[in-house]
């Protein structure tokens, strides 16, 4: 088994320096990817129920059904709004690597397109700390933009204090 995991994170390494799509050679090429995306999808789940435990949260939202099923972004703040945590996915929606946003406001990803109104409108239910829902116009690492949704609350610890933010998002068309 050790051996297929290998082979899996080697070909996909190796994918992604490519500036094309190659066709599939072998039944292994055709699935490995997704079955990478799933385990990375699987540790992510590790890791946020991880935090969620460690920051005591009072909250249960099943990131198994985010991650897995509606292949959602998660990004997590800490109460200042610098990012704590953000699933491997997110390369996938907008080029950057989780490593690289670490520490870092989520408003990183507006400019000068981006709809004014609306981020007032979160900066507005995240000072009240309340939960929202809103498409926003993001920039990808590379300049280029996309339509972002985005769900987002507080979350509170069993005492009643906020002690993250938490996200889900999706481009959207």
């Amino acid at each position: 088994m050790q051996e297929i995991k290998n082979y899996d994170l080697a070909a996909n390494k190796f994918y992604d320096t490519l500036d094309m799509i190659s066709l599939p050679i072998s039944s292994w090429d055709l699935y490995a990817p997704f079955f990478y995306r799933i385990c990375q999808a699987s540790n992510d789940v590790f890791m946020l129920k991880n935090l969620a435990e460690s920051n005591k949260w009072s909250y249960g939202e099943n990131f198994d059904e985010e991650l897995l099923q509606k292949e959602h972004v998660v990004v997590v703040t800490d109460p200042q709004l610098r990012i704590v945590y953000a699933t491997q996915n997110i390369h996938l929606m907008n080029g950057y690597r989780p490593e690289e946003i670490l520490g870092k406001n989520p408003k990183m990803f507006q400019g000068v397109e981006t709809c004014k109104e609306t981020s007032r409108n979160i900066g507005i239910a995240v000072k009240n700390k309340e939960p929202f829902e809103a498409v926003v116009l993001n920039y990808r690492k590379d300049g280029s933009t996309y339509n972002c949704w985005i769900k987002a609350e507080p979350i509170l610890n069993k005492s009643g204090e906020v002690v993250n933010f938490i996200a889900y998002e999706k481009e959207v068309a």
